[in-house]
């Protein structure tokens, strides 16, 4: 079973998104580790480190997602992480467009970011794709290994 990483960021405390999520990720057969609200960026690397997750998934509604994110990816990769990385929610206050905060959160380091009006079924299936497409390439990286 694969193993995802499920929280709410900074100082938001918005509960119901996340049990949503937790429930339907479970239906979908994830082994889903749910930190609640109020998570700090060391808790979601920790949770993925201890759990070997294969994904982290933050949520976050009260519009100061970027600013809780700042360095995220950085300190995946020091943590020597290799997982997907999912955001999702109301995630900025006063940018014009959902374009431009997938923008911003993809150069924060994101791999896929859904405001929030997206159905839990969406992000399951690009979930379940990302990690397919990742198993396929972990797979032929490991065969060009073994074929040197």
């Amino acid at each position: 079973m694969r193993t995802v990483i499920l929280g709410v960021i900074g100082s938001d405390a918005h509960v119901v998104g996340i049990t949503i999520l937790e429930r339907a990720f479970e239906a979908a057969g994830f082994d889903v580790i749910n930190l609640g609200v109020q998570s700090s960026q060391s808790e979601f690397i920790d949770a993925a480190d201890e759990h070997d997750a294969e994904a982290i998934l933050v949520s976050s509604l009260y519009g100061h997602a970027e600013q809780d994110c700042q360095g995220f990816q950085q300190q995946i990769n020091e943590a020597g992480l290799d997982v997907t990385t999912y955001i999702g929610g109301n995630l900025a206050v006063g940018q014009d467009s959902f374009e431009e905060t997938r923008e911003t959160f993809k150069a924060l380091g994101f791999d896929r970011v859904f405001d929030s009006e997206t159905d839990p079924e969406e992000a399951i299936e690009a979930l379940k794709a990302d990690l397919g497409h990742r198993s396929r390439e972990e797979a032929s990286s490991e065969k060009i290994q073994l074929g040197s």
